[in-house]
């Protein structure tokens, strides 16, 4: 049974099957560059290649558009089987995943909605276009100066952590401007061949390094007013940020728990090479419980969208579960770099890769005394709209 099934309960059999083979059997592909590309730091340009072959650049637009159809379930199955192979590529591709998938749910959920994403939505099946996400930096609080001109916005801001910036079209970004009642958030996408945006090469990380996440710089980058596709009052939640919350997070944590998979099997078949005699049964089966929690918390975020409308209330169930997929994902590879001993700490392995790419997990928002302060906030009758 896939995880998507297993996670959901919800996604067509064919569907999911299609998307476990074509990620498995690109997980095998992809795991043959991944040292290469971690040792280079470069970005893993041949696998993107291989993502838009396999369709999987649409799977998340629904089948009346031209894509896959793929749900959240599907497409969390999807990346975390890609990241057995290649942590990298499974953590850049699920910056465009979600990126797809956000509209996705609003084309299916939000009849209101749906004029305004459609076309996006059709250019990514058409076209196989890369979006990109401008990472944490943008997050609710929003970042960067939007300066009002005749016709639309001056943009002017650095945006960080731009994962799959080497074959990016559109970054999907934000910026703050003045309003007559306080700073707003503006929302738009910005075309990485548009005058005024460059991709400045800065991307070299401790893991992750294959992600090609440079800086996007808007330096006098111009939005026609038709192109701001929404504004929000800056510095609290928004009932969008409410979806990308729900939607996003499972998604990258994802990639986290496949990572965790991954150390957990290069750590057992280290393990059972071993003499009957030399094995450690009482760590393996620490490692082996720490992981099927990690498991668990990732079940629970990816059906949360199936069951609670996006609220404060989604937020705060995806972002407890991704405490617990962070906690048990890091106690995995750390036991699996203990079971394994002396030989997870040769670059041979791959263990110490996987090692360096999962810690990544700390960072993503929101960051774990935040979503603490947030859930014990809700628990005791607070105001949530500021705590992110």
């Amino acid at each position: 049974m896939s995880l998507a099934t297993d996670l959901a309960g919800q996604t067509s059999r064919a569907v999911s099957e299609t998307l476990a083979q074509k990620a498995d059997r690109l997980a095998r592909d992809f795991a043959t560059r991944a040292d290469r590309h971690d040792a280079e730091g470069s970005f893993v340009t041949e696998n993107y290649a291989r993502l838009k072959e396999e369709g999987l650049i649409e799977a998340g637009v629904p089948v009346e558009l031209g894509g896959g159809g793929a749900s959240v379930a599907d497409l969390a199955d999807m990346l975390r089987r890609l990241a057995h192979g290649c942590g990298a590529t499974a953590l850049a591709f699920a910056m465009h995943s979600h990126q797809v998938a956000i509209p996705a749910w609003r084309w299916l959920n939000q009849p209101a909605a749906k004029a305004a994403v459609e076309p996006l939505l059709r250019r990514i099946a058409t076209e196989r276009i890369v979006l990109m996400s401008s990472g944490g930096g943008d997050w609710v609080g929003g970042a960067g100066r939007a300066e009002k001109v005749e016709g639309g916005y001056r943009i002017d801001a650095r945006k960080a952590f731009a994962s799959g910036a080497p074959l990016g079209a559109v970054l999907m970004t934000a910026a703050v401007t003045d309003g007559p009642d306080g700073p707003m958030v503006l929302h738009f996408g910005a075309p990485l061949t548009a005058p005024g945006v460059r991709v400045d090469e800065v991307w070299n990380a401790m893991g992750m390094r294959g992600t090609g996440s440079q800086d996007v710089v808007l330096d006098g980058l111009v939005i026609p007013d038709d192109k701001i596709a929404l504004k929000r009052k800056a510095g609290e939640w928004h009932p969008l940020f409410h979806i990308i919350g729900t939607i996003a997070i499972p998604l990258i944590y994802a990639v986290y728990t496949g990572l965790a998979e991954a150390a957990r099997d290069r750590a057992v078949a280290l393990e059972t090479a071993r003499p009957e005699a030399r094995r450690n049964a009482q760590l393996t089966g620490e490692m082996e419980t720490r992981l099927h929690a990690a498991r668990l918390a990732l079940r629970d975020m990816v059906q949360t969208i199936g069951e609670e409308p996006p609220s404060a209330h989604s937020i705060n169930r995806v972002m407890q579960d991704r405490a617990l997929v962070v906690e048990a994902a890091l106690a995995t590879a750390n036991l699996a770099m203990e079971l394994a001993g002396g030989e997870g700490f040769l670059r041979k392995t791959g263990l110490e890769r996987i090692f360096r790419d999962i810690q990544g997990a700390r960072y993503h928002p929101m960051r774990a005394d935040r979503a603490a302060l947030y859930a014990g906030t809700l628990a005791t009758g607070g105001d949530v709209a500021r705590i992110f």
